[in-house]
């Protein structure tokens, strides 16, 4: 059984996202990517709350911006998906999970040292050049979850 239900459309999606997001940073950069992705789909909570599928998560708008720098900027976003990346983002659908973004919930790059926490929430590790961050302990229970 997959983490999340999703159909052929959403992997294309996400393996867009995964692409634009993390292509630098090679297939693992970017199945954490995934990670957070599927991880949002599963949170309801926090700033998460009422996503429930792939395309929302992905087309988030907070404070007037997509929640993706990718969606926004990202010209590589707006290619369509190679065979990799869907292979990768629907090994992360169906049971991809690990450290550091195994429960994470954001991730960034600084262009420098990942700051401990990030918004209050703490900092989960770091792949290549992206910092993950996970909730705090109780106030985001569904990402921890499930499989």
């Amino acid at each position: 059984m997959p983490r999340v239900q999703y159909k052929d459309s959403d992997v294309a999606l996400m393996a867009r996202m995964m692409r634009a997001e993390a292509e630098g940073e090679g297939q693992q950069g970017m199945l954490y990517v995934g990670n957070v992705i599927v991880n949002r789909v599963k949170a309801n909570c926090l700033d998460f709350k009422g996503l429930r599928t792939i395309p929302q998560v992905i087309y988030q708008v907070q404070g007037g911006n997509y929640s993706f720098e990718a969606v926004q900027k990202g010209n590589a976003f707006y290619q369509r998906a190679r065979s990799t990346e869907k292979r990768l983002a629907k090994k992360t659908l169906d049971f991809w999970r690990e450290y550091p973004a195994k429960y994470a919930l954001w991730y960034f790059n600084p262009y420098g040292p990942c700051p401990p926490t990030w918004y209050g929430q703490p900092f989960a590790g770091q792949y290549k050049n992206h910092c993950y961050y996970e909730p705090q302990p109780n106030t985001c229970d569904s990402v921890y979850t499930g499989s």
